[in-house]
């Protein structure tokens, strides 16, 4: 293990306490947030405490143990951070702070990003000796001062991702459907597993992918899935006969603009690409958000995209509306065992 871990002692500003999270700090850390984006990207970074919560109850996260809250003299919220160790196997923790804008400079971030790298640690014992141990973050690519920590901390840039919108101006060509495909919405109670297995099939490929254990991971998919705010009649599957060929799993809306439909998943397997499916299935999606009053959609997408999806969502009129930005810290070399490439 990196021994800075094991040696470098960090101490919060004095007067400053640190514990762990409860629901009832929900809409501090709401705020907190917000405050942080509105000084870098001048928007909200999410206006839904119930998505919030819904992270924290979470199957194998546990508030109280991976977040860790830090407060002025005076009580008010002034630093935030979780890991995520929740994959399995879990090489490749997930860090995610916030420092209030009000209180920068003072070494919070520092301290909460020592704190978290030394949370995720704890699972190293349980890791196979001979894989590589690189926890990740990332920001908004106008975070400068958070990416200046990030360097001093030993982190570098690996991948970037971008927030991607259309405007509906009008309704949206209808979709042309390949030979012997149709469309259905999902049944979320008899379609979720193989839903869950559409999806995994068809992320096998894409950047950062491990394989995990079904159970672990279909009880995740399913929380989140159907956590606050989900609606399964935005669930479109693109079906060959008994076959899914391809999922389409939307929200309402996203988490940081209630007016913005949301594509939380767009995904096609294998055997099913390059016959216009995924074009197919997006085209759909945004003709059943206008017809619902929505203007507005956008979707996640790895701005490196190994099987061409960022050209894809372009074809269909999209645009980049935020790039973000994904580091990384070696604490242990080894065997890599996420996706890198189409040849891994």
């Amino acid at each position: 293990m990196n021994t800075m871990l094991e040696k470098t002692k960090i101490e919060l500003p004095k007067g400053f306490t640190v514990r762990g999270a409860k629901l009832e700090d929900v809409e501090a850390a709401l705020n907190l947030f917000n405050a942080w984006s509105q000084s870098v990207i001048h928007q909200d970074e999410i206006t839904d405490a119930d998505a919030i919560r819904n992270e924290w109850v979470s199957p194998g996260f546990d508030p109280a143990q991976d977040i860790r809250l830090v407060f002025s003299p005076q009580g008010m919220l002034t630093g935030y951070i979780e890991a995520w160790t929740t994959a399995k196997p879990p090489v490749h923790p997930w860090l995610w702070g916030r420092v209030h804008p009000e209180y920068g400079g003072l070494g919070i971030g520092t301290w909460l990003l020592h704190w978290a790298e030394e949370r995720a640690c704890k699972v190293l014992d349980d890791l196979p000796a001979d894989l590589r141990f690189a926890p990740r973050t990332g920001v908004p690519r106008p975070a400068m001062e958070s990416k200046k920590l990030f360097d001093e901390l030993g982190y570098r840039q690996i991948r970037s991702s971008y927030e991607m919108r259309i405007e509906l101006e009008e309704a949206p060509p209808a979709p042309l459907w390949a030979d012997g495909i149709t469309l259905r919405i999902a049944n979320p109670e008899k379609d979720a597993q193989a839903i869950y297995k559409a999806d995994k099939e068809s992320f096998r490929d894409h950047f950062g992918y491990i394989e995990e254990p079904f159970e672990e991971g279909f009880a995740r998919f399913r929380h989140f899935l159907l956590g606050e705010g989900s609606d399964p009649s935005l669930w479109f599957l693109a079906m060959d006969g008994e076959e899914i060929a391809g999922i389409s799993l939307c929200r309402p809306n996203s988490y940081d603009d209630p007016d913005l439909g949301w594509v939380n998943i767009l995904g096609v397997r294998r055997p099913w690409r390059k016959r216009g499916i995924g074009l197919a299935l997006l085209q759909y999606s945004f003709g059943e958000f206008y017809k619902r009053g929505k203007r507005k959609v956008g979707l996640g997408v790895d701005a490196e995209n190994l099987t061409g999806a960022l050209r894809l969502y372009e074809k269909a009129g999209m645009h980049v509306h935020l790039a973000f930005d994904l580091f990384e810290k070696t604490i242990r070399s080894g065997r890599e065992i996420s996706v890198e490439s189409l040849s891994d």
